[in-house]
């Protein structure tokens, strides 16, 4: 049985708008259109696959999305019983206000209707985002996306580095970086070098808060030196996929440890999704052929980890198996976080075993409590409320329960994991009451008085001698600060043993900066904090 006070924290965090570090959602048609949007989604298909129903029943180019969603009904019920299935029967409950247990063809008409009436209302997609409390949600962005068409604030620009590191010896990924950046791929390293940092320079500049990739069990990340990285460069420009494995090992670590060195230069977190086997089951439905793989460790990343202490590595891992190891080094390394429960691990009974895990053995502030993974928004709210359940059930029993914390504590540590380190992890600006900050309305400049923030073109910086001449002549006299009776003189001094400051064009001129895009006035990095 629950503890008793589980449900009252469990209203606690599911009134904490969310902001989901990590999804595959198409900002162009982020929500979905019809039941075969949900239904299709690899979970599902994969299940039916396996509990029967032939994969050509499943994919064809013939099949209609009416078709396809009677297909998959009449051979969901072997998997009534998974969790899955309950996260589409939460969607038809929370978003299509039909109260079913289960969908079979008696209701499947029912559902049909309310979901389509849904899916034509206008905006449906802020319909959804608002009904499952969520502000923001991370994206999947290929390295060659414009960024354009989308709300940035709303859906959050990630940068997915697999087919740099991984891709790089085929030419249309070549061409298609030579395209995006602007910057011919010679033989030499620094084309490269200056083509992965323009990627970065675009992307922060459109309001990236992370880079990303997946990587497989037998990846291990090293520096390369420049010559052998040259040489495995002029290979793969020569020879292309025929290049010897050797290059494209010393390539692919070479690619890697640039983005690494990028990540620390633009201050973005560097999420590591470590661990998946590709086409394990060849035979399988799309995205239903790969599995994880017990043999990694994370050891293989240790040069990594000690190379780049200023970068934040949010880590998934596939298995709970590997779990652990994960929390050991989350427990050592300030640079490393656990990062949701990915994929196989994303079930109750393992998200309670490893949450459990990390909340009892990691600072709280090194936790990422949860993503969803989503392709289509629906699938948000029903993923997260899972997530919240375990973890409300987990700060009552224990915490509470055991540990004798308070409500407000346990729910304060809830808030942790769920919201606030996504926002400190990822930079992301928030308000007090929980909601990102957002652009004042007109009303709300009228009713104080003032106008907006209007920043002028950056490439036209204000005129130096108009600045100067706006200087006061004479410091100005505020009186002893530092209370010594042999200070002869009140006056304000400068630091550094500056006498004056004299504006100059290049003192004026505003540069982006590289985490956020924003244009600010240049500051010596040596004098200023960095976070890391």
């Amino acid at each position: 049985m629950p503890h008793p006070i589980s449900q009252t924290i469990y209203q606690a965090l599911a009134d904490i708008e969310l902001v989901d570090p990590h999804t595959h959602i198409n900002p162009h048609a982020p929500a979905s259109k019809s039941l075969a949007d949900l239904l299709g989604y690899h979970y599902y298909t994969e299940l039916a696959h396996s509990a029967g129903m032939p994969k050509d029943q499943i994919e064809d180019d013939s099949i209609g999305p009416d078709e396809l969603v009677a297909r998959l009904v009449k051979g969901l019920w072997p998997i009534e019983n998974t969790v899955q299935y309950r996260w589409f029967i939460e969607i038809c409950r929370k978003l299509f206000d039909v109260d079913c247990r289960t969908i079979d063809s008696e209701n499947l008409e029912t559902i049909t209707a309310a979901a389509a009436d849904k899916f034509a209302s206008p905006n449906w997609a802020d319909t959804v985002l608002s009904r499952s409390n969520v502000r923001a949600v991370f994206l999947t962005n290929d390295f060659d996306d414009d960024l354009q068409g989308f709300d940035t604030a709303k859906y959050i620009p990630c940068l997915r580095t697999d087919d740099l590191v991984f891709h790089l010896a085929k030419p249309e990924t070549r061409q298609r970086l030579t395209d995006c950046s602007g910057i011919e791929l010679t033989g030499s390293l620094d084309s490269l070098r200056s083509a992965l940092k323009q990627r970065f320079e675009h992307f922060t500049a459109s309001g990236a808060k992370a880079c990303a990739i997946s990587l497989p069990p037998t990846f291990e990340p090293q520096q390369v030196s420049d010559g052998r990285a040259e040489t495995a460069w002029e290979s793969v420009l020569r020879q292309g996929i025929l290049a010897d494995d050797s290059h494209h090992t010393a390539l692919s670590r070479f690619v890697f440890w640039t983005l690494a060195e990028l990540c620390d230069e633009f201050r973005l977190p560097f999420d590591l999704m470590i661990g998946v086997n590709r086409g394990v089951y060849e035979s399988g439905v799309f995205q239903g052929q790969d599995l994880y793989d017990s043999r990694v460790s994370l050891i293989q990343y240790k040069a990594l980890f000690n190379a780049f202490p200023k970068v934040t590595f949010p880590v998934s891992v596939l298995a709970s198996v590997t779990n652990q190891e994960l929390v050991s080094y989350a427990w050592i390394f300030p640079n490393v976080v656990t990062n949701g429960h990915w994929w196989y691990s994303n079930t109750p009974s393992f998200i309670a075993r490893d949450a459990m895990a990390r909340l009892e053995a990691i600072p709280q502030t090194k936790q990422i409590g949860y993503y969803s993974d989503a392709y289509k928004l629906e699938f948000v709210w029903p993923k997260f409320d899972m997530y919240r359940q375990v973890l409300s059930n987990l700060l009552a029993e224990h915490f509470v329960g055991f540990l004798g914390w308070s409500e407000e504590q346990a729910i304060a540590l809830g808030h942790r994991v769920l919201r606030g380190n996504v926002e400190d992890i990822f930079h992301i600006e928030s308000t007090g009451d929980g909601e990102l900050d957002p652009r004042p309305t007109d009303d709300e400049l009228t009713a104080v008085g003032r106008p907006d923030v209007v920043i002028g073109d950056r490439n036209d910086p204000p005129d130096a001698a108009s600045v100067a001449s706006e200087l006061d002549a004479e410091p100005l006299d505020v009186g002893d600060l530092t209370g010594s009776e042999d200070e002869t003189s009140t006056n304000i001094r400068p630091l550094g043993g500056d006498s004056q400051f004299v504006a100059d064009d290049s003192d004026l001129r505003l540069k982006n900066d590289p985490r956020t895009g924003e244009p600010t006035l240049p500051v010596d990095e040596d004098e200023t904090d960095k976070p890391s």
